[in-house]
């Protein structure tokens, strides 16, 4: 595929539509912490960039050397996400439920969770790698970049409304980022077996 405006806005456009389930955890950690600091807040969303960024290119890889293990595996991505983020998200809703704390009491969004939620949340992704399977190496790793930009953006946006809307709503915010976080597990195992 050539380097042309085509290009450049297919890879933004499927930034947005991949980062939209990250965008919505970001909210949801964003709920969960919301005395964050700007650095974290970059932390997490780099995270989510990473991970968007990384899941293409080993689908891009799959496709060009072991293709036919790969779709066996692909069957699994809506069973793995939903155990993921709901494991998460009902540890958040326990906590929250458990503890009604006031905002920025020591709760914090470890590295754990946040590996987990950028695996959860970007394994779908995978699959982008067939879509861009005809693509150059080069221009494949230039299309990873562009979704880890995009993506690094929204759930930097994410991390902001949620953290903002936490210290609003104090000790509930734990509660109602549990709750996306499952709701998010369950729309994307639907979306994938439907």
């Amino acid at each position: 595929m050539p380097l042309n405006f085509m290009f450049f806005f297919n890879s933004i456009l499927l930034g947005v539509g991949l980062a939209m389930d990250a965008f919505s955890v970001s909210l949801a950690n964003g709920l969960s912490e919301p005395c964050m600091k700007r650095q974290k807040m970059c932390g997490v969303a780099g995270i989510f960039a990473f991970f968007q960024a990384l899941m293409p290119m080993i689908g891009w890889v799959c496709v060009h050397t072991i293709a036919h293990y790969f779709a066996a595996f692909e069957k699994l991505i809506p069973w793995i996400a939903l155990v993921l983020l709901c494991y998460i998200g009902g540890k958040m809703l326990y906590d929250g439920i458990k503890h009604k704390d006031k905002p920025c009491d020591g709760k914090k969004v470890t590295l754990s969770a946040l590996l987990v939620q950028g695996v959860a949340t970007s394994i779908d992704a995978l699959s982008v790698g067939f879509t861009i399977a005809d693509y150059e190496w080069y221009a494949a790793v230039l299309a990873a970049v562009l979704i880890a930009a995009v993506t690094f953006i929204i759930c930097f946006a994410g991390v902001f409304i949620g953290k903002h809307a936490g210290t609003k709503l104090a000790g509930k915010s734990g509660i109602l980022g549990g709750v996306i976080l499952i709701a998010i597990g369950i729309e994307i195992f639907l979306t994938g077996i439907l």
